[in-house]
């Protein structure tokens, strides 16, 4: 798997000009496939089904391949190029969208969530086991202590044989600290353990409950007309991103009410109460992503419309503990997939109307 294969014979417009682009960066690394998927630890099928159009890569890849080019050339890769590239992704990305796209994206979002919870599960036994043992151990040392001690009170006259036929009482007594102080450690592993698997079983609860979504709208339309639609609330200080994000929830035909503040948001929400998705950004001045979400849950008359997070900041553990701790139901990083996004609001639109029949 040496050579570039031929660029596939069906590809679309937009998927066969991002293909001839990041082929033209990967031919000046002057490697074959095979050695560049060893580099990045990919599977050198998918690299080459990257690099002949039939497959859309995750932009990460893409930005790897930048680095990579950089690197190999000893100059960064101009501005100009990343931007023309990304521009060529997201043509791709919006002609490759589909229901069938959407369900391959949650369903490795559910594979990953799952992982998460089995390995914790896994970690969990492991560690009651080791928290059992202990405890075990504890109690044993406890009882030889208190017998020790009653040998002692009752035969005080053989406290120089007891001495010589018992093992050290201090050291019995350090034994069982240090004991103690690993079932602490243990205790609070396992702590750790189990609120890291009950939210990776929330998420993947929230996942299963998208996809079914995801299935059904695909093959049946949103009724409309029978009852009014509701409204989406999009908040981000940023008015190219509200630009863009009301170019990408258009095609739902609702209302967007965009905002550019934490403050005008809950402005937004005092004067509408038919929201049925709110859409955040996680930087923003004066008053944050997270603050305003935990504004939004502590009044009772919005408590319940759901909150989607949509950063730049990543989806690191840090940051999506914090999101999901504030009352946010998911964390999008940017930059995002249009269809996912359209069809999670989809979800939770077909949610709102189901309970305000």
């Amino acid at each position: 798997m040496g050579e570039l294969r031929p660029l596939g014979d069906d590809l679309n417009d937009a998927s066969r000009a991002l293909a001839e682009a990041l082929r033209e960066l990967f031919e000046s690394l002057h490697l074959s496939v095979r050695r560049y998927a060893a580099r990045r630890r990919l599977d050198p099928g998918t690299v080459s089904r990257y690099l002949n159009g039939t497959r859309l890569p995750p932009w990460q890849v893409i930005s790897d391949l930048f680095t990579d080019v950089a690197e190999h050339r000893g100059t960064a890769v101009t501005t100009e190029a990343i931007e023309l590239v990304r521009g060529l992704y997201g043509t791709a990305v919006d002609a490759a969208s589909s229901p069938k796209h959407a369900v391959e994206i949650l369903e490795q979002q559910l594979a990953d969530a799952d992982h998460v919870s089995r390995r914790s599960s896994v970690r969990g036994d492991v560690l009651g086991d080791a928290l059992l043992d202990r405890t075990q151990r504890i109690a044993d040392l406890e009882t030889r202590l208190n017998q020790l001690e009653a040998d002692r009170i009752a035969e005080r006259k053989r406290a120089d044989e007891l001495a010589e036929a018992h093992p050290d009482v201090s050291g019995l007594l350090r034994e069982r600290n240090a004991l103690q102080q690993e079932v602490e450690r243990l205790g609070e592993a396992l702590h750790e353990a189990q609120v890291q698997r009950a939210a990776a079983e929330g998420r993947c609860d929230l996942l299963e409950r998208q996809l079914e979504a995801v299935e059904q709208a695909a093959a049946t339309a949103l009724p409309t007309g029978q009852q009014s639609m509701p409204k989406i609330l999009v908040v981000d200080d940023q008015p190219d991103n509200l630009l863009a994000m009301t170019a990408v929830l258009a095609t739902l035909e609702q209302d967007l009410v965009t905002v550019s503040s934490g403050r005008e948001a809950l402005k937004a929400l005092l004067d509408h109460d038919d929201f049925a998705v709110i859409i955040m950004d996680v930087q923003m001045p004066e008053m944050d992503g997270y603050e305003t979400c935990a504004h939004i849950k502590r009044r009772p008359r919005t408590r319940d419309v759901p909150i989607i997070f949509l950063t730049a900041m990543g989806t690191g553990s840090e940051h999506s503990a914090r999101g999901y701790a504030a009352g946010a139901v998911d964390y999008i990083s940017k930059p995002f997939d249009p269809w996912v996004l359209r069809a999670k609001v989809a979800v939770f639109t077909s949610i709102y109307l189901e309970r305000h029949k």
